[in-house]
């Protein structure tokens, strides 16, 4: 349930992509139509993504009467580029609004500080940044002014994983000692604007969906991470561009556990999933073994289509991440987890702004900070002070991977720092 508000949030989007088709928009067009946000606003490169989202079936539908502000404008030329032009979005919002970050990795830490400069909060897509040093400017940034930054980490929202925490934390399951963990996501991937930024020198399989994972064991189980290895299978995508487009990982935990991450872009377009993914975690207890295993991809549910937009006849189909539904309102509403972890992001940021309303400037920003400092410490929503774990792992995985697979140390007294280990 969103927190009543008479403010609600502007919103600039900065990324008109896959992820934002896909869940962010639909996910802030239902919260726009509870009260939650405001005028949405979405910059991109160029139109021709922006075209798409406007013109999208599956939105004019669910959200009739509905739109956003395009920025390029919807009628400029495709091949027009605007690098910039998110600056000017960011700009244009009244402050305490809210900056959706859904730009390749490489790009998160220069649109995070742009929305910090202007007070905005922040949604950002996982991972926040690819070195720790820039996780740790943020969240010094953003404490500073009172502002949130969001880690849009929705697994952490899947019921299963939230219920995995409570019987974890609980002693139900022993200690984690040796797991697998699995993310492999469509072929048609290459075939997509991945192709254009998906390359060596800027990401992998691994930093980019099996951080999803790792993330998620340290959010059941609250266990640091303590090494990182990662080796990469090359290849090329249909433009020429060479990326790793296969990986295995292992991490290692700091009670010695291990876990092995194997990610991809490759899953079959005509299978039956999406995706293939899956966790699975051996725990021990006194004289007796745990076990936690997530199937994600197959969650009891099968289509057959006689009528089949989506190019296959027979589909696994998992409700809990996002579907559009029907409900008593106009048209239809998201469900599952994807909404769930976005309405959470939306909710805190509009109870920063809460704790600070109606105050004195000094005094607000000391209830937005304390607020800020509840979120942190109860550990559920992913932020920059409570989820760094994640940008070493990743800094970690970077440097791994890159000299085929050497081990990576992540240290963390006397500060956070990566090191690789002997050889």
């Amino acid at each position: 349930m969103m927190t009543q508000t008479n403010n609600p949030l502007p919103v600039a989007i900065v990324g008109g992509g896959m992820i934002t088709h896909d869940q962010l928009l639909p996910s802030l067009y239902h919260l726009e139509r509870l009260g939650a946000v405001g005028p949405i606003r979405i910059c991109a490169l160029n139109s021709a993504p922006l075209r798409a989202l406007a013109d999208a079936p599956a939105f004019l539908d669910a959200f009739p009467g509905q739109s956003f502000e395009a920025l390029p404008a919807l009628n400029e030329p495709p091949e027009r580029m605007f690098p910039d032009l998110y600056l000017e979005a960011i700009a244009a919002l009244p402050p305490h609004g809210l900056v959706v970050v859904a730009v390749p990795d490489q790009f998160h830490y220069a649109v995070i500080r742009a929305a910090l400069a202007h007070d905005q909060h922040v949604l950002v897509v996982k991972p926040l940044v690819l070195k720790y040093a820039e996780a740790k400017e943020i969240e010094e940034a953003a404490l500073a002014k009172g502002l949130f930054v969001g880690v849009e980490y929705h697994k952490r929202f899947d019921r299963r994983a939230l219920d995995a925490r409570g019987l974890y934390r609980a002693g139900r399951f022993g200690q984690f000692r040796c797991g697998e963990a699995k993310l492999i996501e469509p072929y048609y991937y290459r075939r997509s604007n991945f192709q254009n930024w998906f390359t060596k020198e800027n990401s992998d399989p691994f930093t980019y969906v099996g951080c999803h994972y790792v993330d998620l064991v340290y959010f059941i189980t609250g266990l640091r991470p303590v090494e990182v290895s990662v080796r990469g299978v090359e290849g090329a995508f249909p433009n020429g561009k060479i990326g790793y487009l296969w990986t295995s990982g292992r991490v290692i935990w700091e009670n010695g556990a291990l876990l092995s991450v194997l990610n991809g872009l490759g899953y079959p377009d005509d299978a039956a999933g999406s995706n293939d993914q899956s966790l699975c975690m051996f725990c021990e207890g006194d004289d007796k073994g745990g076990l936690l295993r997530h199937d994600d991809q197959f969650r009891g549910v099968s289509h057959g289509y006689v009528a089949r937009p989506s190019g296959a006849a027979f589909r696994f189909v998992s409700p809990d991440y996002f579907r559009l539904v029907p409900w008593q309102g106009a048209g239809l509403k998201p469900v599952g987890y994807g909404y769930d972890s976005v309405e959470a992001i939306v909710e805190a940021a509009l109870t920063v702004n809460a704790a600070g309303a109606g105050l004195p400037e000094s005094a607000a920003l000391a209830n937005r900070q304390e607020a800020l400092r509840d979120i942190d410490r109860r550990g559920i929503l992913a932020t920059p002070a409570n989820s760094c774990i994640n940008e070493l792992v990743v800094e970690a995985a970077r440097l791994s991977i890159t000299q085929n697979g050497r081990r990576v140390a992540i240290d963390y007294e006397p500060s956070p720092t990566v090191r690789q280990c002997p050889a």
